[in-house]
C-alpha cells in the first residue's frame, strides 16, 4: 500500500474521517477492480500534494463490507470527500487528479 495513503479499517474510520478537522477524501476500493488499480497512482499523488491540509485514505470494502453498505457503495472505485464528518461529493470511476485536487483544495478553503 502506498506509504502516504492513510490506510482505514473499522476502527479508524471514525477518528480519521469522520472526527477529523480537515477535509478527507476516502478511496473505497478492492486489489481485484482494475479502474481501482489505475487510481492508485493517483491516491498517493494526492496524499503527497495536500499532506498536512487534508487527509487521502483508502478503504478495501472486501475487508470492510459494512462501511461500504452504510455509505452506500455500489460501483467502485468510488471516492467520497468529507468535510467536517459529512460526505459531501460523491464520484464513481477513474477520475483524473487534477477535479480531485481542485475538489480537495475547495473543501480546504476557509470562507
Amino acid at each position: 500500500m502506498a506509504e502516504h495513503v492513510l490506510t482505514l479499517d473499522d476502527r479508524a474510520f471514525e477518528q480519521a474521517v469522520l472526527a477529523s478537522s480537515r477535509p478527507v477524501l476516502v478511496d473505497f476500493w478492492a486489489p481485484w477492480c482494475g479502474p481501482c488499480q489505475a487510481m492508485a497512482p493517483v491516491i498517493e499523488a494526492l496524499a503527497v500534494e495536500f499532506a498536512g491540509r487534508a487527509t487521502v485514505a483508502k478503504l478495501n470494502v472486501d475487508d470492510f463490507p459494512a462501511l461500504a453498505v452504510r455509505f452506500g457503495i455500489r460501483t467502485i472505485p468510488t471516492l467520497l470527500f468529507f468535510k467536517d464528518g459529512q460526505v459531501v461529493e460523491r464520484l464513481v470511476g477513474v477520475v483524473a487528479k487534477q477535479v480531485l485536487a481542485e475538489k480537495l483544495q475547495a473543501l480546504g478553503e476557509t470562507p
